[in-house]
């Protein structure tokens, strides 16, 4: 059966880490010195100057596009490490200061 009131997912982009970050269910407390780590740290620099980019030339807040094609894998932290990466980081200590 079909959702009636059914409410589209929010596919815009943002400029928050913390929400980019919790795409892929991290929070920047989570991220350390390590390698994968550095490069959910560079993946968040050229998200962001893809979707500056596409802010610019669209003329739209980042909340109003929406990155595909080759930047797309970009969305999601980690999209370019693998799982178990991603899940290394997940499963590290979480420090109480």
């Amino acid at each position: 059966m079909k959702k009636i009131n059914y409410i589209p997912e929010i596919v815009g982009e943002t400029t928050d880490v913390e929400s980019w970050l919790m795409r892929a269910g991290l929070r920047f407390s989570d991220l350390g010195d390590d390698a994968a780590s550095i490069e959910i740290r560079r993946q968040w620099r050229e998200y962001q100057a893809a979707v500056h980019r596409c802010c610019v030339t669209l003329h739209q807040p980042p909340s109003g596009i929406q990155l595909s094609g080759d930047y797309a894998s970009l969305r999601i932290p980690g999209a370019a490490l693998t799982n178990c990466a991603i899940d290394r980081l997940s499963s590290r200590p979480k420090s109480l200061d």
